[in-house]
């Protein structure tokens, strides 16, 4: 039952669409995405028709997918450290002139298997390049409560164009050849550069320095590792994209095979599968309303689980469409609501590495497993291929019951006013790390419910970039505690306010507690004099740890 003060779904979904900026570059994409679809169908075609191979025509999926594999990681670094408009422009100019120059190479006459590959290869980096950056994009020119709304409208847009692009793309092959697909294709890749130079949008510059690559990479992978929202969403987003990926990468087989087909077939059955999964988006807020995210997934996987096994029994081009239509709801709803659950769970300061992650892992899935099932059709039979995707499948929604997908979304990724204080040293970068200390004063009858909030504490600074976390006792003063922490250079702004903000103690559990946040740069070993002794009682997430300076004090510097 929807709440009364809740919009109907129209209004939430179209509600992004009141920004101009995203308005200029969703529109953008989806003319892009048009004519990377009509693309993608006369590269297919094309490569069946030149390439006896079985393994070549399923490689061309992989292609395009295995540069997200190696470089995402990356661009998601750069995107979190330059500027994401700029990375997105880098990336639609290398889909533009892998677009040009395949349509150079049709027209010319010189076209072979592996220049295909190599080129769709190269498009696969511009969104390898775009994807990350424009995704995290979208929290910088929307609000957090409008992330959902524009996930799932850019998931909608594109299953809309779709439901449309493989059926023109195999008129357009059919009546006019692959020379005119490419060039439109190359035509439409020029809209979202124009789209990304025309718009410009506030993102809030941070008062800290620039990190190194190195550094930046390994802090996204860290945060994404201790995130057990993200992990999972990975984990299930993976498995799926290695299974339910046959579908489209033997595609072009079960219409040459099977239906004894052409062109205008696997256009109609791509549209079937855009329709399904239109179909899926719009209704995709109701059903996220009446049961979990996680179910969702699970049925989804089942869904595509059932296209594959259609596939493989039937010769009927109507059977199919219907088996594509099925599967394509089941792609919608799997990937919408494992982007939303790592947007929703990343701060701003890190989503672009989260996301990029993400991509690299689904992708990577993604063009493994279409070379398995293409591997599996060329050695084996094509049956075989779709009911053993169908079996993963079925695996893959059992999965469910022991990693169950979760949407955070009360996370909090909003940017919080911090400025670096003002210090009587002039520190360079290199002058030594930064220490933490947060003072409290826990009376003896809450210690236990204190306890309690800095296990939670400990992993929330911990995802943030807190190193070498410990809490220790005063021994002369039983009610003073002290944390202590290094953060990274990265780690600052999100332990500070950057990103998400550090567990509060609630004065509800610990009313008498007061705390008292100190930072200093670290001192020479030579001087780091602490006795420490492990506690008799030490929380599971880490040791507590009990000591004397020698001031009295406890704690490290």
């Amino acid at each position: 039952m929807r709440r009364q003060d809740s919009p109907p779904f129209a209004a939430n979904t179209l509600i992004p669409l009141q920004n101009p900026v995203f308005r200029s570059i969703w529109t953008a994409t989806q003319i892009s995405s048009l004519g990377w679809l009509v693309q993608s169908v006369a590269i297919s075609w094309l490569m069946a028709t030149i390439s006896a191979s079985d393994l070549m025509v399923a490689l061309v999926q992989a292609a395009s997918t295995l540069p997200a594999f190696f470089l995402s990681i990356l661009a998601g670094a750069i995107a979190d450290s330059f500027s994401r408009r700029g990375v997105m422009l880098a990336g639609h100019c290398l889909i533009a002139l892998a677009s040009t120059a395949l349509a150079l190479s049709v027209g010319l006459g010189f076209v072979s298997p592996w220049l295909i590959l190599g080129l769709s290869f190269l498009a696969g980096c511009g969104f390898a390049l775009n994807d990350p950056a424009w995704h995290a994009s979208v929290g910088d020119i929307l609000e957090k409560r409008d992330i959902p709304a524009a996930v799932t409208l850019m998931s909608v847009g594109y299953n809309v164009v779709r439901s449309i692009g493989p059926a023109l793309g195999g008129v357009i092959l059919a009546l006019l050849g692959p020379l005119t697909a490419f060039a439109f294709a190359a035509l439409t890749d020029l809209v979202p550069l124009s789209a990304v130079l025309r718009s410009k949008w506030q993102v809030r510059s941070s008062p800290l320095p620039r990190e190194r690559m190195t550094t930046a990479i390994h802090d996204g992978m860290r945060f994404t590792a201790i995130s057990s929202e993200i992990r999972v969403a990975i984990v299930r987003a993976t498995l799926f994209g290695l299974s339910s990926i046959s579908i489209l990468a033997l595609l072009p087989l079960v219409v040459r095979d099977q239906l004894a087909g052409g062109p205008i077939v696997y256009g109609v059955l791509l549209a079937g599968f855009g329709t399904g999964a239109f179909i899926a988006g719009i209704g995709n807020s109701y059903l996220r309303r009446v049961t979990s995210q996680n179910r969702l997934i699970t049925l989804a996987s089942v869904a595509c689980a059932t296209c594959c096994l259609l596939l493989a029994l039937t010769s009927s081009v109507a059977v199919a469409a219907i088996a594509l239509a099925i599967a394509g709801a089941g792609w919608v709803v799997t990937w919408t609501g494992t982007d939303v659950c790592v947007q929703l769970a990343s701060p701003r300061w890190v989503v672009g590495r989260t996301l990029s992650i993400y991509y690299a892992l689904t992708y990577g899935g993604m063009a493994a497993g279409s070379w398995i099932w293409g591997a599996v059709a060329q050695y084996y039979s094509l049956t075989w291929a779709l009911e053993g995707a169908a079996a993963a499948l079925l695996l893959v929604a059992a999965v469910g019951k022991l990693l169950p997908v979760r949407l955070w979304e009360e996370s909090d990724q909003g940017a919080f006013d911090f400025r670096p204080p003002e210090l009587a040293l002039d520190l360079k970068p290199r002058s030594g790390p930064i220490v933490i200390k947060v003072e409290y004063s826990i009376p003896e009858e809450n210690i236990e419910e204190f306890l309690s909030c800095m296990r939670e504490r400990r992993r929330v600074q911990s995802r943030a970039g807190a190193r070498d976390w410990t809490l220790q006792r005063d021994l002369q003063n039983s009610t003073l505690w002290t944390e202590t922490f290094r953060p990274e250079e990265s780690a600052i702004g999100g332990l500070q306010g950057e990103g998400r903000a550090p567990l509060s103690l609630p004065h509800k559990t610990c009313p008498q507690a007061r705390s008292r946040r100190r930072s200093r740069a670290a001192e020479p070993a030579a001087t780091k004099k602490a006795y420490k002794a492990e506690a008799s009682k030490c929380p599971p997430a880490g040791p507590i740890q009990f000591g004397a300076g020698e001031s009295g004090s406890t704690g490290r510097p």
